[in-house]
C-alpha cells in the first residue's frame, strides 16, 4: 500500500497513513453536517498507530457529540482545520481521519454511506456502494481483515 500523506491548509501540521484505512464511512447524519458545514462527512476509520506525524503537533480538542459521550478532534493549532477524530467507542486506539485533509483524497472513495435517514434531500448518490439508513453490524460490512485488525486493537484476539 502506497502511503496516504495529508495535512492542514497552512501546511503546518502534515502526517501520513501507514497503512489501508479499516473503512471508509461517508456519514449523512445531521451532526457530521453540522460540524463539516457540508452535507455529509468522509472518514477513513484507522488505527491511531498508524498515522505517523511528519511535521507539527495537532491540537486536541474536545466538543460535544450526538451519543453524548464526546469526540476529540485533533485540529492544527495555527488554521484549525479538522485532521482526525477519536470518538469515546475506541477511545484513542482508532482514529476517524478527514479523508479531505488527504493530498489525494479521491484514492479513498466511501465503502459505505452511513445514516442515509438525514442524507440531504438533494444529493442523489450513485456510487453503488452499500447505504445504512442508520448504522450496520461490522461483520455484514468490513473486509475479514479488516475485522481482525479491530480484534486485535480492541485486546479481543
Amino acid at each position: 500500500m502506497a502511503d496516504h500523506e495529508g495535512g492542514c491548509v497552512c501546511g503546518e501540521v502534515r502526517f501520513k497513513l501507514t497503512d489501508t484505512p479499516l473503512i471508509v464511512h461517508c456519514c449523512h447524519c445531521r451532526w457530521c453536517q453540522r460540524e463539516t458545514g457540508s452535507a455529509f462527512a468522509l472518514n477513513a476509520m484507522i488505527e491511531s498507530n498508524r498515522i505517523v506525524t511528519l511535521n507539527g503537533h495537532p491540537e486536541k480538542v474536545k466538543i460535544p457529540s450526538e451519543s453524548g459521550k464526546g469526540q476529540k478532534i485533533l485540529r492544527c493549532p495555527t488554521c484549525r482545520i479538522a485532521l482526525w477524530s477519536h470518538y469515546a467507542g475506541a477511545d484513542e486506539a482508532l482514529s476517524f481521519v478527514r479523508v479531505g485533509t488527504l493530498d489525494s483524497p479521491d484514492q479513498l472513495p466511501p465503502d459505505a454511506h452511513i445514516f442515509t435517514s438525514s442524507r440531504q434531500s438533494w444529493l442523489k448518490v450513485s456510487d453503488g456502494k452499500p447505504e445504512f439508513l442508520e448504522f450496520y453490524r461490522k461483520r455484514d460490512v468490513w473486509r475479514k481483515e479488516a475485522l481482525e485488525r479491530l480484534q486485535i486493537l480492541m485486546g479481543k484476539a
